[in-house]
């Protein structure tokens, strides 16, 4: 290894906090593991319905050959509702808008966006969404990690 191999090196154990291969977490007996490339088709997506009117589309879930969790899944929420109250989690996600309007709330700090809008929760975080337009909302989930 070179010096210019070795400065890198040494930057990529600093960026992932000293994590290294052997901490890389076995695929579950509930995951899949996401090997395959794929197209996934909504019309071929089963729909959850939910008591206060949410429907979820499941797209993906399971585990990355790198190790992390993954999950995929469109909300469609009605006007006034929130999937549930403020919560936190191990794992960071993007929601991303697709129509009607979302209020955020970021440990705290709320934010209104519509479609094109990118809400990023980070590992740990407190956060809830909500539906605060006069139609329903339907956004994307993709949640990284485990937890």
């Amino acid at each position: 290894m070179n010096r210019r191999e070795m400065m890198l090196a040494i930057s990529a154990s600093a960026f992932l906090g000293g994590t290294c291969a052997a901490e890389v977490v076995a695929v579950t007996e509930t995951e899949s593991e996401l090997k395959t490339s794929r197209v996934y088709q909504f019309a071929d997506l089963p729909r959850v319905p939910l008591p206060n009117g949410q429907e979820d589309q499941v797209v993906l879930r399971g585990a990355l050959a790198t190790g992390e969790g993954l999950e995929v899944h469109e909300t469609t929420l009605p006007p006034g509702q929130m999937p549930h109250l403020a919560h936190r989690h191990r794992h960071s996600e993007l929601m991303l808008v697709r129509s009607g309007l979302l209020e955020f709330d970021n440990d705290g700090q709320k934010t209104t966006a519509g479609p094109g809008g990118v809400f990023f929760v980070g590992s740990n975080v407190l956060h809830a969404v909500k539906c605060v337009g006069s139609e329903p909302a339907d956004y994307y989930v993709v949640a990284i990690g485990r937890g």
